[in-house]
């Protein structure tokens, strides 16, 4: 069995093909029933831009078990994309990054050398607001590229995780030491979900038929940003309040932080849709899928405290 990892350098990739070479799967899963070993036929494509880098990337754990092979392919190079994806069975692909614009494309030339190589099963990591009508510029992308897969003929299971608690961490790591959690996040729901959560969901996706539908991965539990007040409270052991700002204040501040205008606008986006309600939604997926509890917010956060 051959499984390809795109993005196997990052944190998400890499822990993706760490899994997968270890088997270290929980195979008690009631619903998935993974098995606790990939056994001795797998043959793991880490692709990366850099392939040199995938050893460091991956830990020597993964590296030692002997089914990891680096594969360079670059997300805007569709000849090494087509090349990389050659003969493979399943397909992880971990989302390219940047401006919507560009990802679009780069998910283009993913999609086209997946159905060129005849790649059985993608397991494309996409988001819980994946509408085309949503105001998150990745709302956007994860849309499009689900309808580009549901229309290739590749087998698919798209798996749609919450925000990740790391990428929230920059609003949250501030508030714990200012004791004001300052977003424009209204009155909206967020579930936040553990990123090794979503690792351990994808691996285990990768190794299930495909399911011709979506999972989502959410936290345990949609909170409220005063609820998410509450929990740095408790984890900082002195208060923590909520203090929403409107959506312009936000832009104006992250300017004068020196922050790269395209991720001012994703921010902008992204709050826009959770002031929506958009990613309020609580699933049972990471239970079904890994046989374990999703990480909570306040276990996410306390190493930072």
């Amino acid at each position: 069995m051959r499984i390809a990892v795109t993005g196997s350098t990052g944190a998400l990739g890499s822990q993706v093909v760490g899994l997968l070479a270890a088997g270290g799967l929980a195979s008690s899963s009631p619903a998935s029933s993974p098995p606790s070993s990939v056994g001795s036929g797998l043959e793991l494509l880490a692709l990366a831009r850099r392939p040199d880098a995938v050893r460091a990337a991956v830990g020597p754990v993964a590296w030692d078990a002997g089914v990891v092979v680096p594969v360079r392919a670059d997300y805007g190079d569709v000849a090494s994309l087509s090349s990389a994806l050659r003969g493979v069975d399943v397909l992880v692909f971990v989302s390219s990054d940047g401006d919507a614009a560009r990802m679009m494309v780069h998910h283009q030339n993913v999609v086209r050398a997946a159905v060129a190589g005849g790649v059985g099963h993608v397991v494309y990591l996409s988001g819980v607001d994946a509408d085309l009508g949503s105001p998150f510029c990745y709302a956007f992308t994860n849309g499009y590229t689900e309808g580009l897969l549901a229309a290739s003929g590749c087998g698919f299971s798209f798996a749609r995780a919450s925000l990740f608690t790391e990428f929230f961490a920059a609003f949250l790591r501030p508030a714990l030491a200012s004791g004001v959690l300052r977003v424009p996040g209204g009155g909206g729901r967020v579930a936040l979900v553990a990123r090794a959560d979503v690792g351990r969901c994808l691996a285990a996706l990768a190794l299930l038929p495909p399911s011709g539908r979506h999972h989502d991965l959410t936290g345990p539990a949609a909170l409220t940003f005063d609820d998410v007040a509450g929990v740095l409270s408790a984890v900082a052991g002195r208060p923590v309040r909520y203090a929403d700002i409107p959506a312009d204040v936000q832009v104006e501040e992250l300017a004068r932080a020196g922050v790269d205008p395209w991720w001012a606008y994703a921010y902008s986006t992204m709050f826009a849709s959770v002031r929506q309600g958009r990613w309020g939604a609580v699933s049972d997926e990471v239970l079904r899928l890994t046989g374990r509890v999703p990480v909570s917010v306040a276990d996410a956060v306390r190493p930072a405290a």
